[in-house]
Protein backbone atom coordinates (compact mmCIF):
# COMPACT_ATOMS: atom_id res chain seq x y z
CA UNK A 1 0.00 0.00 0.00
CA UNK A 2 1.34 3.42 -0.99
CA UNK A 3 0.12 6.50 0.87
CA UNK A 4 0.80 9.87 -0.77
CA UNK A 5 0.08 13.24 0.81
CA UNK A 6 1.01 16.90 0.91
CA UNK A 7 0.00 19.68 3.27
CA UNK A 8 -3.30 19.12 5.07
CA UNK A 9 -3.75 15.95 3.01
CA UNK A 10 -1.72 14.23 5.75
CA UNK A 11 -4.80 14.07 8.01
CA UNK A 12 -6.87 11.36 6.24
CA UNK A 13 -3.68 9.42 5.44
CA UNK A 14 -2.74 9.51 9.12
CA UNK A 15 -6.11 7.92 9.95
CA UNK A 16 -5.35 5.10 7.52
CA UNK A 17 -1.95 4.59 9.13
CA UNK A 18 -3.57 4.38 12.58
CA UNK A 19 -5.92 1.65 11.30
CA UNK A 20 -3.03 -0.32 9.78
CA UNK A 21 -0.97 -0.03 12.97
CA UNK A 22 -3.90 -1.08 15.18
CA UNK A 23 -4.38 -4.18 13.03
CA UNK A 24 -0.61 -4.93 13.11
CA UNK A 25 -0.77 -5.18 9.34
CA UNK A 26 1.95 -7.19 7.60
CA UNK A 27 1.39 -5.40 4.30
CA UNK A 28 4.24 -3.41 2.78
CA UNK A 29 3.25 0.16 3.59
CA UNK A 30 5.02 3.27 2.28
CA UNK A 31 3.95 6.80 3.20
CA UNK A 32 5.47 9.54 1.05
CA UNK A 33 4.66 13.06 2.28
CA UNK A 34 5.61 16.34 0.63
CA UNK A 35 6.42 19.23 2.97
CA UNK A 36 8.36 22.49 2.96
CA UNK A 37 10.70 21.12 5.64
CA UNK A 38 10.62 18.75 8.61
CA UNK A 39 8.91 21.33 10.83
CA UNK A 40 6.03 21.48 8.35
CA UNK A 41 5.14 17.83 8.89
CA UNK A 42 3.24 18.15 12.19
CA UNK A 43 2.66 14.39 12.50
CA UNK A 44 6.25 13.24 11.97
CA UNK A 45 6.78 11.91 15.51
CA UNK A 46 3.38 10.22 15.50
CA UNK A 47 4.11 8.58 12.14
CA UNK A 48 7.45 7.22 13.34
CA UNK A 49 5.73 5.70 16.38
CA UNK A 50 2.99 4.09 14.29
CA UNK A 51 5.50 2.67 11.83
CA UNK A 52 7.03 0.63 14.65
CA UNK A 53 3.80 -1.42 14.74
CA UNK A 54 4.16 -2.39 11.07
CA UNK A 55 6.40 -5.25 10.00
CA UNK A 56 6.99 -3.66 6.60
CA UNK A 57 6.38 0.03 7.13
CA UNK A 58 8.40 2.98 5.88
CA UNK A 59 7.79 6.72 5.73
CA UNK A 60 9.57 9.34 3.67
CA UNK A 61 9.26 13.10 3.83
CA UNK A 62 10.10 14.81 0.56
CA UNK A 63 11.47 18.33 1.12
CA UNK A 64 14.06 20.74 -0.18
CA UNK A 65 16.34 19.70 2.72
CA UNK A 66 19.14 17.22 2.00
CA UNK A 67 19.60 16.32 5.67
CA UNK A 68 18.59 12.89 6.95
CA UNK A 69 16.92 11.85 10.18
CA UNK A 70 16.07 8.48 11.67
CA UNK A 71 13.46 6.65 9.56
CA UNK A 72 12.92 9.78 7.46
CA UNK A 73 14.54 10.28 4.07
CA UNK A 74 14.96 13.78 2.64
CA UNK A 75 14.90 14.05 -1.15
CA UNK A 76 16.37 17.20 -2.66
CA UNK A 77 13.24 18.45 -4.41
CA UNK A 78 11.00 21.23 -3.12
CA UNK A 79 7.84 19.20 -3.63
CA UNK A 80 6.76 15.64 -4.37
CA UNK A 81 7.07 15.15 -8.13
CA UNK A 82 6.09 12.49 -10.62
CA UNK A 83 9.70 11.23 -10.54
CA UNK A 84 9.36 10.47 -6.82
CA UNK A 85 6.06 8.74 -7.49
CA UNK A 86 7.31 6.47 -10.26
CA UNK A 87 10.26 5.33 -8.16
CA UNK A 88 8.03 4.06 -5.36
CA UNK A 89 4.90 2.70 -7.02
CA UNK A 90 4.03 -0.24 -9.24
CA UNK A 91 0.94 -1.46 -11.02
CA UNK A 92 0.21 -4.02 -8.27
CA UNK A 93 -0.04 -1.61 -5.34
CA UNK A 94 -3.05 0.15 -3.85
CA UNK A 95 -2.46 3.89 -3.74
CA UNK A 96 -4.26 6.35 -1.47
CA UNK A 97 -3.55 10.05 -1.75
CA UNK A 98 -4.76 13.46 -0.66
CA UNK A 99 -3.44 17.01 -0.91
CA UNK A 100 -3.71 20.35 -2.75
CA UNK A 101 -5.26 20.53 -6.20
CA UNK A 102 -1.96 20.69 -8.15
CA UNK A 103 -0.58 17.81 -6.11
CA UNK A 104 -3.64 15.67 -6.84
CA UNK A 105 -3.43 16.36 -10.56
CA UNK A 106 0.28 15.46 -10.62
CA UNK A 107 -0.39 12.22 -8.72
CA UNK A 108 -3.10 11.08 -11.11
CA UNK A 109 -0.90 11.73 -14.12
CA UNK A 110 2.14 10.02 -12.60
CA UNK A 111 0.21 6.94 -11.46
CA UNK A 112 -1.27 6.51 -14.92
CA UNK A 113 2.24 6.77 -16.37
CA UNK A 114 3.53 3.85 -14.27
CA UNK A 115 0.48 1.74 -15.08
CA UNK A 116 -1.52 1.89 -11.83
CA UNK A 117 -5.11 1.11 -12.80
CA UNK A 118 -7.99 3.33 -11.65
CA UNK A 119 -9.39 0.48 -9.55
CA UNK A 120 -6.27 0.70 -7.36
CA UNK A 121 -6.35 4.49 -6.90
CA UNK A 122 -8.25 5.92 -3.93
CA UNK A 123 -8.57 9.68 -3.60
CA UNK A 124 -9.86 12.13 -1.00
CA UNK A 125 -10.16 15.71 -2.18
CA UNK A 126 -9.73 18.88 -0.15
CA UNK A 127 -10.88 21.60 -2.55
CA UNK A 128 -9.20 24.72 -1.30
CA UNK A 129 -10.41 26.76 -4.29
CA UNK A 130 -13.94 27.00 -2.99
CA UNK A 131 -14.57 29.14 0.06
CA UNK A 132 -17.61 30.14 2.04
CA UNK A 133 -18.46 33.71 2.94
CA UNK A 134 -19.68 34.25 6.48
CA UNK A 135 -23.41 34.55 7.01
CA UNK A 136 -26.41 32.62 5.77
CA UNK A 137 -26.54 31.81 2.06
CA UNK A 138 -29.11 34.00 0.36
CA UNK A 139 -29.29 36.56 3.15
CA UNK A 140 -29.10 40.24 2.27
CA UNK A 141 -25.62 41.71 2.60
CA UNK A 142 -25.15 44.39 5.24
CA UNK A 143 -22.79 47.31 5.20
CA UNK A 144 -19.84 46.88 7.60
CA UNK A 145 -20.50 48.46 10.98
CA UNK A 146 -19.20 48.52 14.54
CA UNK A 147 -20.31 45.60 16.72
CA UNK A 148 -23.23 46.30 19.04
CA UNK A 149 -21.11 45.85 22.15
CA UNK A 150 -18.06 47.92 21.13
CA UNK A 151 -16.87 49.22 24.50
CA UNK A 152 -14.18 51.65 23.31
CA UNK A 153 -11.51 49.78 25.28
CA UNK A 154 -8.88 47.22 24.32
CA UNK A 155 -6.73 46.85 21.18
CA UNK A 156 -8.14 48.46 18.07
CA UNK A 157 -8.61 46.12 15.10
CA UNK A 158 -8.96 48.08 11.86
CA UNK A 159 -10.35 46.43 8.73
CA UNK A 160 -8.75 48.76 6.18
CA UNK A 161 -10.78 47.99 3.05
CA UNK A 162 -14.07 48.03 4.95
CA UNK A 163 -13.38 51.27 6.82
CA UNK A 164 -14.21 49.76 10.21
CA UNK A 165 -12.11 49.96 13.39
CA UNK A 166 -13.48 47.91 16.32
CA UNK A 167 -12.10 47.17 19.76
CA UNK A 168 -10.96 43.66 20.64
CA UNK A 169 -12.63 41.92 23.59
CA UNK A 170 -10.88 38.67 24.53
CA UNK A 171 -13.89 37.61 26.61
CA UNK A 172 -16.18 37.82 23.58
CA UNK A 173 -14.19 36.68 20.55
CA UNK A 174 -12.08 33.54 20.09
CA UNK A 175 -10.38 34.96 17.01
CA UNK A 176 -10.42 38.02 14.77
CA UNK A 177 -12.63 36.14 12.31
CA UNK A 178 -15.46 36.34 14.86
CA UNK A 179 -14.87 40.07 15.30
CA UNK A 180 -15.00 40.57 11.52
CA UNK A 181 -18.27 38.65 11.37
CA UNK A 182 -19.71 40.74 14.23
CA UNK A 183 -18.93 43.81 12.12
CA UNK A 184 -20.34 42.27 8.92
CA UNK A 185 -16.95 42.77 7.31
CA UNK A 186 -16.81 40.62 4.14
CA UNK A 187 -14.38 37.83 4.99
CA UNK A 188 -13.80 34.44 3.44
CA UNK A 189 -13.37 31.24 5.41
CA UNK A 190 -13.63 27.48 5.12
CA UNK A 191 -11.83 26.65 8.36
CA UNK A 192 -15.03 25.33 9.90
CA UNK A 193 -15.49 22.91 7.01
CA UNK A 194 -11.94 21.55 7.14
CA UNK A 195 -10.12 23.70 4.55
CA UNK A 196 -7.30 25.64 6.18
CA UNK A 197 -5.82 28.99 5.15
CA UNK A 198 -9.04 30.21 3.50
CA UNK A 199 -9.20 33.06 6.05
CA UNK A 200 -5.56 34.09 5.52
CA UNK A 201 -5.38 37.87 5.12
CA UNK A 202 -2.69 40.54 4.97
CA UNK A 203 -1.51 42.40 8.07
CA UNK A 204 -0.71 46.04 7.29
CA UNK A 205 0.55 46.84 10.79
CA UNK A 206 0.62 45.38 14.29
CA UNK A 207 1.29 41.91 15.71
CA UNK A 208 -0.87 38.94 16.69
CA UNK A 209 -0.69 35.79 18.75
CA UNK A 210 -2.36 32.46 17.98
CA UNK A 211 -4.63 30.33 20.14
CA UNK A 212 -4.34 27.53 19.25
CA UNK A 213 -1.13 27.66 17.21
CA UNK A 214 -1.79 26.76 13.55
CA UNK A 215 -0.24 23.55 12.23
CA UNK A 216 0.91 25.42 9.13
CA UNK A 217 1.71 29.11 9.81
CA UNK A 218 0.65 31.77 7.27
CA UNK A 219 3.09 33.45 4.92
CA UNK A 220 5.13 36.37 6.20
CA UNK A 221 2.94 39.46 6.36
CA UNK A 222 -0.27 37.43 6.57
CA UNK A 223 -2.48 36.31 9.42
CA UNK A 224 -4.97 33.47 9.94
CA UNK A 225 -8.05 35.30 11.20
CA UNK A 226 -9.77 32.24 12.69
CA UNK A 227 -7.28 31.64 15.54
CA UNK A 228 -5.41 34.95 15.85
CA UNK A 229 -5.67 37.59 18.57
CA UNK A 230 -4.21 41.10 18.45
CA UNK A 231 -1.29 41.90 20.74
CA UNK A 232 -2.04 45.60 20.30
CA UNK A 233 -3.61 47.76 17.62
CA UNK A 234 -3.58 45.99 14.24
CA UNK A 235 -4.66 46.84 10.71
CA UNK A 236 -5.99 43.98 8.54
CA UNK A 237 -6.18 44.25 4.76
CA UNK A 238 -9.85 43.36 4.32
Amino acid sequence: MVLLSAGIGATPVLAMLHALAAARSTRHVLWLHGARDRQHHPFAAEVRRLMLALTHGRAMCVTADRARATRWVRISTPRVTSRDRSSTTSASEDVHFCGPTRFMAAMKEALATVGVGPERIHVETFNGNEWMASGVVGAATRAPHLPKDDANTGPLVSFARSGIAAHWKASTYRGMLELAEACDVPVRWSCRTGVCHSCESGVMSGAVTYQPNPLDPPADGDVLLCCSRPQGDVVIDI
